[in-house]
Parts: C-alpha cells; sequence; structure tokens
C-alpha cells in the first residue's frame, strides 16, 4: 500500500479544515444582525464548489499537476473545507452523462436522509 497518497488527503484536510474554521467565522462576524441565515458556512460552501470545479479544471489541462496535488487539493483540501463541493461535483458528473434521474434523486435523498438523520442522532442522545 503506497502512503502518499493517504499522506496528501491528510494534510489537505486539515488545511481545508483549519481554512473552513476561519473563513467561517469571519464572514459569520460579518454579518452580526442577520446571524440567522448561515452566512459563513454559505460562503464556505459556494467557495468549495468554486475550488473543486477550478482544481479539476485544471487537473484535467494535463500535466499541470501530479496526482498526489490532485489529491491534497481535491479530496484532501475541498474535503475538508467542505464536503458539500464534492456532493456538487458528483451531480455535475452525473448531469455532464445525462444521468439526470440519479441527479434529481441523489439531492433528495441526500437532503431527506442528511436531515432525518441529523434528527435521528440527536434524539439517541438527549
Amino acid at each position: 500500500m503506497k502512503i502518499l497518497p493517504f499522506l496528501a488527503v491528510f494534510v489537505g484536510s486539515g488545511l481545508g479544515g483549519v481554512c473552513r474554521y476561519a473563513l467561517s467565522r469571519a464572514v459569520q462576524s460579518w454579518f452580526p444582525a442577520v446571524t440567522a441565515f448561515p452566512w459563513g458556512t454559505f460562503a464556505v460552501n459556494v467557495l468549495g464548489c468554486f475550488l473543486i470545479g477550478l482544481f479539476y479544471g485544471l487537473a484535467d489541462r494535463g500535466a499541470l499537476m501530479s496526482p498526489q496535488l490532485r489529491l491534497l487539493l481535491t479530496v484532501g483540501f475541498c474535503g475538508g473545507f467542505t464536503t458539500f463541493s464534492t456532493f456538487i461535483n458528483e451531480n455535475s458528473l452525473l448531469f455532464g452523462q445525462s444521468r439526470f434521474l440519479l441527479v434529481v434523486l441523489y439531492m433528495l435523498l441526500s437532503i431527506a436522509v442528511g436531515f432525518t438523520l441529523l434528527y435521528v442522532g440527536y434524539r439517541l442522545v438527549r
């Protein structure tokens, strides 16, 4: 088993998580009057979508980055920054394959099951 891909994801995830925390707090502090809307998380999620698109686009252009750097930036950094970017990227890939029913199903199931399991987990420990 090669350790370098795992190390790349590990390092990227840590950096992404720290950046998510810092950016989310900073953005949320800019909107103290409207804190009911999670502006910090929203900003992180949409920025993560932009970044994962940018990184995959650069990777697809040719020899602009090594496989380890692509792992560090996409699975690692973007995954640590936000898993929402991966979710959107996967839906984009399905959409590009004209698998429209799977796109809708994946989106609806992710939201419905995610909310349901959040509630179940919360109720289990309450």
